[in-house]
């Protein structure tokens, strides 16, 4: 990691497991804000706050969030701490996040229903073949 309280984009690459292109990309999503500093300005400097908010949005990635999402979250971490209304939406985005899941989840169960109802079916399907196969053969 660099030294003091600055990260180079190769410094939070290598933390968090990423490429720098990644990291070029949160920024131009507007998730990451880094100082630019030497000739033509091509030199990124990141802050803490800017390590926070990669640290943020990978979670939310992690956690199934989109960007946009992710991006409501940062804005809430960074407004005042005026702690009712921003746990308020914060408990709005969650419960929105967990209703599509529930939903995913019960489609992905539906659909795995659907598989073993059709394994079922062929393994019955051969087991009365394979008799016949038998059969024929003696």
């Amino acid at each position: 990691m660099a030294s003091g309280t600055t990260y180079t984009i190769s410094d939070l690459a290598k933390e968090f497991d990423l490429t720098t292109r990644a990291i070029r990309f949160y920024e131009d999503m507007g998730l990451l804000n880094p100082r630019r500093e030497g000739a033509g300005q091509r030199v990124r400097i990141y802050s803490p706050r800017d390590r926070i908010h990669l640290k943020l949005t990978l979670r939310a990635k992690r956690l199934g969030f989109s960007l946009a999402e992710a991006k409501e979250i940062i804005d809430l971490y960074e407004s005042p701490r005026d702690t009712a209304p921003q746990l308020r939406k914060y408990l709005q985005t969650l419960a929105h996040h967990r209703c599509q899941l529930e939903t995913q989840l019960a489609e992905l169960q539906a659909n795995l229903d659907e598989v073993k109802a059709h394994e079922d079916e062929a393994r019955t399907v051969l087991q009365q073949m394979e008799p016949a196969s038998a059969k024929k053969s003696t």
